[in-house]
């Protein structure tokens, strides 16, 4: 469940003291050589690593009015997780990261970029700090918006499809047409029409 802590002190200050004390470990971690255009505070309802709008103001496409994520960091129910976007907008990012992650011989819970964990001893704290020590704000960006651009979503909406029958829009052009003035032969056809019944 989201947290409504308003500062990532806070956040941690109402964790059992064991996960607090894991995820503070984390927290040193990521902000040792935090690039200084991605800032730390709350997202999503957890401690959230971001580019502010000041240096991206476009913000997140899904909701303009968040800064664009790089990493979130949570205490859930049965674990707790590390959500590394920055993974997931950039797949070399992602292949160094898990290839790094296997030569330290822990095992990796990790899904396209939510790495889950029980206890801090499950991560090896250096290839995370070496992690963010990679990650530049200008670079994110870059990945970002070439990932945007390639999207479906991305491109311009296709035009509305009719949703009038064929035969309904076939009435609606005749409608439009001009008319014909009339002709003598429509008065004949008329009267014939009324003699023969």
């Amino acid at each position: 469940m989201p947290s409504t802590a308003a500062t990532p002190a806070a956040y941690l200050a109402a964790l059992e003291p064991d996960r607090r004390a894991a995820l503070t470990a984390i927290r040193k971690a990521i902000t040792t050589h935090l690039d200084r255009d991605i800032a730390e505070g709350m997202q999503y309802g957890m401690i959230g690593y971001f580019i502010p709008h000041s240096v991206f103001p476009d913000g997140y496409h899904c909701d303009p009015r968040q800064p664009l994520p790089v990493a979130g960091l949570a205490s859930q129910k049965s674990h707790m997780a590390l959500y590394l976007t920055c993974c997931y907008m950039n797949p070399e990012l992602d292949a160094w990261f898990r290839t790094a992650w296997a030569e330290t011989g822990k095992k990796l819970d990790m899904g396209k970029g939510c790495l889950r964990f029980k206890k801090v001893d499950d991560v090896p704290l250096d290839l995370i700090t070496a992690l963010f020590r990679r990650i530049r704000a200008k670079d994110l960006i870059t990945h970002y918006q070439a990932a945007r651009a390639a999207s479906p979503t991305a491109s311009p909406k296709p035009k509305p499809k009719a949703t009038t029958k064929p035969a309904k829009a076939a009435a609606s052009r005749a409608a439009v047409k001009p008319v014909k003035p009339a002709t003598k032969a429509t008065p004949r056809r008329t009267a014939k029409r009324g003699a023969s019944r």
